[in-house]
């Protein structure tokens, strides 16, 4: 729903915490121009460079504050996934996934929640069958499908804890949202 944009946003850079330097992480990368990959409040140096065009040192992304990633955000992920046209909760469990695994591999996880094709884009068929499913049921689809996904990453002996985690947290608060 429109009025959840900042609700997300809190809980998400909560997940998502501040600065962070881990080589071990493949979405880590560098930012394009030279610079090391680094992350803060969760945006890669990669999409920091993308988005404005300019190098992302650590030093630059050192300095990112929360307000300096909302733009971001909006743009690049919940406007992709149509946020503002989903119901309250469902638009929180598709925004994280959004973030952490890309757009079109979250909006596959909707589509697959309410039966619709999944071409990862949002359209007014997948809107159709949102607003024809139980919110309830979407929610604990797109967590069986993004736990699902996480498992079977490389990474998911090194991460998977705190993924789990934070997907079953996710799933909690988004159902509390309806």
């Amino acid at each position: 729903m429109k009025s959840n944009f900042e609700k997300c946003m809190v809980m998400l850079l909560e997940n998502e915490g501040g600065y962070q330097e881990d080589d071990r992480d493949p979405g880590n990368h560098g930012d394009g121009y030279g610079s090391p990959g680094s992350t803060n409040w969760g945006v890669t140096a990669k999409v920091y460079a993308e988005y404005t065009g300019q190098p992302a040192p650590r030093e630059i992304m050192k300095e990112l504050k929360k307000e300096d990633v909302y733009p971001i955000y909006k743009e690049l992920y919940w406007d992709k996934i149509k946020a503002d046209e989903l119901p309250s909760g469902v638009d929180w469990t598709v925004f994280d996934y959004c973030v952490n695994s890309g757009p079109s591999r979250a909006v596959k996880g909707l589509q697959a929640s309410v039966g619709a094709q999944a071409d990862g884009a949002i359209g007014p068929k997948t809107m159709a069958a949102v607003e024809e499913t139980d919110t309830k049921k979407i929610i604990e689809g797109m967590y069986t499908a993004r736990q699902y996904f996480l498992e079977g990453l490389s990474t998911f002996s090194i991460y998977g804890k705190g993924w789990s985690k934070r997907n079953e947290h996710v799933k909690h608060t988004a159902l509390e949202m309806r």
